[in-house]
């Protein structure tokens, strides 16, 4: 499947992906249901080899990566644009999403106890308030709410999200993979060079 490899839920890995069902859904719209994807998360090949360097942290500290969202079929982004047709929440252009190449993952840590770090916000910074108003075409107080997802964002009364937001920041670039260009968001890392031709757009898993 064109150099694609499927992360599956075992000791290291959590695969919920965020467009596959309702729950932290800001779209309120099982695009990847839909399509017949389901909650299958694949990755390039070069994304997974990077990710298996995480694995001795994992293993480490008990704790596991929650595999929010990897490769984004075109047609599910074009649907995903189609739902919320606003630049700055979805990229208008699939060719520029390097989750369209397989070589991105939006991600979260569970700790040894199985519940999910404390973040700044939630990956995709969703917001039940904010998600309503999102799929009405009402974008302003959330994006006035993403500020918080900022890598720069700093609030003294949030003192271990900010912690773990930073950790994971850390262990990832370890591992050879960056943050979103424009900083704006914890969850999300890709590799370095994962928006360029030498991972071509996947269209489709078959």
């Amino acid at each position: 499947m064109q150099n694609l490899v499927e992360i599956k839920n075992d000791d290291n890995f959590v695969v919920d992906l965020m467009y596959a069902g309702m729950a932290h859904n800001m779209t309120g719209c099982p695009v990847y249901e839909e399509i017949g994807l389901g909650n299958h998360a694949y990755v390039h090949a070069d994304l997974w080899n990077s990710l298996q360097k995480i694995i001795p942290y994992l293993h480490k500290t008990g704790r596991k990566l929650k595999i929010y969202e990897a490769w984004r079929p075109v047609l599910a982004h074009k649907r995903l644009f189609e739902i919320i047709p606003q630049d700055g929440f979805f990229i208008p252009d699939a060719s520029c999403s390097p989750h369209c190449r397989a070589t991105a993952i939006d991600v979260a840590l569970i700790g040894a106890d199985g519940k999910e770090l404390e973040y700044p916000t939630l990956v995709d910074a969703y917001n039940d308030q904010y998600a309503k108003e999102v799929q009405t075409g009402k974008l302003d107080n959330f994006f006035e709410y993403l500020k918080k997802a900022s890598f720069n964002y700093h609030d003294d009364t949030m003192f271990e999200a900010i912690k773990n937001r930073d950790e994971l920041r850390k262990i990832m670039t370890d591992i050879g993979l960056v943050p979103v260009p424009r900083l704006h968001e914890w969850w999300h890392y890709e590799l370095p060079d994962g928006r360029t031709d030498k991972y071509p757009l996947i269209d489709n898993f078959y």
